[in-house]
């Protein structure tokens, strides 16, 4: 699932960055659905790519966007753009020797999608897409600085432990925590747990849990105090 947030979170309003769109230009639109994982996730650390405040707060779209719009050439109409948001984030890498790696931004709260599983365009079904708590590619995703959040095992790489500090992923794990002490730090581990079913302690799957399998997940979570 594009969602690695579990509910359970403790943070200030303030300590939320609004400014910032997630950079798709390396991405394809067609794969960021709610329903794969990917940099358009909820839950993936970040680091500024674009903070050049010199441009307008609102830009066309690029080549890619333009396109979610779908057909707009067409004879006697002004024009039709899709706005984006110029400043960008994209998911950090905590290559800590790397002088050229930016620093880490946050942590997004929402899922930047483009489809739902049905390949619908969320452009035309924002109902569906505020209840997935996502936003459009160009929207500004919203991303926290400091605080707690609980995240899936989607959102990492490794087994992480209760009291030990985690690390910002680099290469194919860039935007996960992980154990590399060789990495920049993300923060500290407070507490571990497990929504597996075959733990006995669920009686119905739910959105999160594993089935048992190695295969399937373990249904693991993790409630990490940002300290980035």
């Amino acid at each position: 699932m594009a969602n690695r947030l579990l509910p359970f979170r403790q943070y200030n309003e303030h300590d939320v960055v609004n400014l910032f769109s997630l950079d798709t230009s390396a991405l394809t639109l067609a794969d960021m659905t709610h329903a794969s994982n990917g940099d358009w996730d909820a839950g993936v650390i970040v680091s500024v790519t674009n903070g050049d405040m010199t441009q307008e707060p609102i830009a066309n779209g690029t080549a890619q966007l333009q396109s979610y719009l779908g057909k707009t050439d067409y004879p006697h109409v002004g024009g039709n753009s899709y706005p984006e948001v110029p400043l960008k984030v994209s998911a950090a890498d905590g290559a800590l020797a790397d002088p050229d790696v930016s620093h880490a931004l946050g942590v997004t709260l929402r899922q930047t999608i483009a489809f739902d599983e049905n390949g619908e365009k969320f452009l035309y079904y924002k109902q569906k897409l505020l209840e997935l708590y996502g936003v459009l590619p160009g929207e500004a995703v919203p991303v926290l600085t400091k605080g707690i959040i609980t995240v899936a095992e989607s959102a990492v790489s490794g087994n992480l432990i209760e009291g030990q500090p985690v690390y910002i992923g680099t290469g194919a794990n860039a935007g996960k925590f992980v154990i590399n002490a060789a990495n920049r730090k993300a923060g500290i581990c407070i507490g571990k747990g497990n929504r597996d079913l075959a733990t006995g302690k669920l009686s119905s799957n739910d959105y999160f849990a594993g089935d048992g399998s190695a295969a399937n997940g373990t249904g693991t979570y993790y409630v990490i105090k940002l300290d980035l």
